[in-house]
């Protein structure tokens, strides 16, 4: 049986093997492949230190309404909601979707701006 100790040293080590990975220096970097653009991150100037904090935010809130549309899509392939709830959830997730729109809209983002490249694992949301 592991300890609390153990699994922490574990958590420790995993770290510190994930961050080997990094690169250190700017001259460490790779090129991004033919094709691609280089990953997109976020800016600590001060003047745009609130955009990119929405713009954080409002990317985990984008992936997790595509999660939630993904799991209800496959509860209504397997038949386990009523008309009604069909109807709910649906109207629900485009309420949802609007109202992103209309944030992005706010802080001058589009949807496509919420996709962050996540560099050799490709991008964080899927194509629409």
């Amino acid at each position: 049986m592991t300890g609390p100790a153990d699994r922490l040293r574990e958590v420790s080590d995993a770290a510190s093997r994930a961050f080997a990975l990094l690169p250190a220096r700017p001259e460490d970097l790779v090129a991004p492949p033919a094709g691609r653009s280089p990953a997109h991150r976020l800016r600590t100037d001060p003047d745009t230190v609130e955009r990119d904090l929405v713009r954080l935010v409002l990317t985990i809130v984008e992936l997790l309404r595509q999660l939630m549309e993904r799991q209800a899509l496959r509860r209504v392939d397997e038949g386990g909601l009523t008309e009604e709830q069909e109807e709910r959830l649906g109207l629900t997730l485009m309420v949802l979707h609007d109202r992103m729109t209309e944030l992005c809209d706010r802080y001058g983002l589009t949807l496509e701006d919420l996709n962050l490249d996540l560099g050799p694992l490709g991008p964080l949301l899927p194509p629409p």
